[in-house]
């Protein structure tokens, strides 16, 4: 599985870079702090696949990068070779970027 640092994913947000971030948390999760991704809890990730990019990089992140690993291992199952999980997800972000974040 591929994966990316919260540093490489910031770096991506600076810079512009077209990707699609999916942030598979619950909805209240995400409401208490996010980082502007689109909000597909896990539960739903293949129901909802095909709001998810094919044609360009996608970033998966939850709080800690487990759930976002199962959303990525059933992507691929139905093909999706273009994503990425975001190393220790929201709480790695908090941690390196914004200390004063609530992260449920």
């Amino acid at each position: 599985m591929q994966e990316i640092t919260v540093e490489e994913l910031k770096e991506k947000i600076d810079n512009n870079e077209d990707f699609q971030l999916i942030d598979v948390r619950e909805p209240f999760e995400y409401e208490v702090s996010n980082l502007g991704g689109e909000n597909i809890p896990l539960a739903g990730v293949l129901i909802e696949a095909e709001k998810i990019s094919k044609d360009k990089p996608v970033y998966v992140h939850c709080r800690s990068g487990k759930r976002s690993a199962v959303a990525i291992m059933q992507l691929e199952q139905q093909g999706y070779t273009n994503l990425s999980n975001v190393k220790g997800g929201i709480v790695a972000w908090k941690e390196k970027f914004d200390p004063g974040m609530e992260v449920y």
